[in-house]
């Protein structure tokens, strides 16, 4: 199960957020807790939850498991899961890069999997390494800007070392993340192209769920989890409208 964060207040303002520490907006705790309900009904149970470092998603995942009345569940983070860094572009205004720089160029920031946005300097307050959270780690894996393909190096190898090892031993897990961290991972699980990626969009605090073929005995770890069944919870029409709100928040 994957659920991207509720709205922030950076997305309520369309403003590129990025690594950015933001809260969730009134609406995103809204969602979130609709998010945990939704997973309620269902008659969803989890044995383990994944989240970026990021407050917006710490948030949305401490909310829907209080509404799943799972509110003790184990929680792992991990910075891998954080959303794409959006480099220079990071606190602009979606609509506002998109009347200076052209639809074209603002598109392919935003959505062309190999070119990343304009970096930022490494001085700036915008540069993860001068984060105190991210003072654990090497500094040359920290992005002064990424595009699509950077989330994806980043995303699968939680994929392969993480998520699969618990989903083998018979896991239930719920990963709580971003839209670019997100679309890197089902890039890589439903072998999206290059082409379809850029018109995939996953909504605020909509719960997707993902359903795996179930490896036989003498698979013995050698084969890769194949998804056997993908699909968003909640109402269809509610869930096609969130989905196209995201489309247009740059005016593209």
């Amino acid at each position: 199960m994957v659920l991207r964060h509720g709205q922030s207040t950076w997305n309520a303002l369309n403003l590129f957020t990025g690594w950015h520490d933001v809260p969730l907006s009134e609406q995103g705790e809204r969602e979130a807790d609709a998010a945990g309900r939704t997973l309620r009904e269902a008659g969803m149970r989890f044995d383990i939850a994944y989240t970026s470092l990021l407050t917006r998603a710490i948030d949305t995942n401490r909310r829907a498991l209080a509404q799943l009345g799972q509110p003790e569940l184990p929680v792992v983070t991990d910075w891998r899961l954080n959303e794409r860094h959006y480099g220079a572009l990071q606190g602009l205004d979606k609509k506002a890069t998109t009347q200076r720089h052209g639809a074209d160029q603002t598109k392919l920031w935003r959505r062309s999997f190999d070119v990343p946005p304009p970096p930022v300097d490494r001085s700036s307050a915008e540069h993860p390494a001068n984060d105190p959270r991210y003072a654990h780690l090497d500094p040359s894996v920290l992005p002064a800007t990424e595009c699509l393909q950077d989330v994806v190096t980043r995303v699968v190898p939680v994929w392969h070392e993480t998520l699969v090892p618990q989903l083998r031993s018979g896991k239930h897990v719920l990963v709580v993340a971003h839209g670019n961290s997100l679309r890197a991972l089902a890039m890589h699980l439903e072998g999206l192209t290059r082409n379809e990626i850029a018109e995939f969009n996953i909504p605020t605090g909509v719960p997707r769920v993902y359903r795996f073929h179930t490896p036989t005995p003498d698979d013995d770890g050698r084969h890769e989890l194949r998804v056997s069944q993908v699909s968003y919870l909640g109402d269809e029409t509610a869930i096609a409208a969130a989905t196209n709100a995201v489309a247009a928040q740059a005016g593209t």
